[in-house]
């Protein structure tokens, strides 16, 4: 099963949000670069930082070895960081906007709604049971569908491949933590703060755009309280 990809889009993503249930006195907005000065234009506080990137051979073999090595050394996880795995291919939009919202939820009251719905439903589950039930959530998937069809590129076949990934980073219990369904599980990057998350996420977006220096295409997102 394949869904239609979303764009990385702020104008589409939260229309998107605003449909499953976000008071709309949070929204996502552009990130138009990662040094100091344009980070230092992005509204304050933000919850969620999402990374569009390519997928490329040097994303899996990165992966692959990061996966290992956290195996390996281990790694704490706090018991309040949500997190789905992607089981849909081209569901990574959705679930990078799941972990941001469903993350955040002490900022964040959801009105009824299909994501409310769906978070309090999947409160108890394994992420793979999260992953289960949102190939199934029909709300979800049908206001996916509907924004997915708007963004200002032309959308392709569902069946289509896509060779780009979304992934989340929010902030828990003062630690970063990268959200990636395609992953085992989420990354901790270390300790952060609410001053300071921005800025950290975005030290995690420069590692990936050094890892493939000949792409250029990298977008970043910002969930943000107005």
């Amino acid at each position: 099963m394949a869904w239609l990809p979303l764009e990385s889009n702020p104008e589409v993503m939260n229309k998107y949000l605003y449909n499953l249930g976000m008071p709309e006195k949070f929204q996502l907005v552009d990130v138009y670069g990662l040094d100091p000065d344009l980070l230092a234009t992005v509204p304050q506080p933000v919850l969620a930082v999402l990374l569009l990137f390519p997928c490329s051979d040097k994303y899996d073999e990165h992966k692959t070895k990061q996966e290992a090595e956290i195996a390996k050394k281990g790694q704490v996880i706090s018991d309040k960081v949500f997190y789905v795995k992607q089981i849909v291919t081209n569901a990574c939009g959705t679930i990078a906007l799941v972990h941001s919202v469903a993350n955040n939820l002490e900022k964040i009251e959801l009105k009824d709604g299909h994501l409310k719905q769906f978070l309090d439903t999947a409160k108890t589950l394994t992420p793979e049971e999260r992953g289960e039930i949102l190939e199934k959530a029909e709300g979800i998937i049908n206001a996916h569908k509907e924004v997915a069809l708007e963004g200002q590129t032309e959308a392709p076949e569902p069946n289509e491949p896509v060779n780009y990934h979304f992934v989340a980073f929010v902030q828990k219990d003062g630690h970063l933590y990268e959200l990636d369904g395609r992953k085992s599980f989420p990354v901790n990057h270390g300790s952060t703060s609410e001053d300071s998350f921005l800025q950290d996420a975005a030290k995690i977006c420069k590692e990936y755009m050094a890892r493939d220096p000949d792409e250029l295409h990298f977008t970043v997102v910002a969930l943000t309280a107005a």
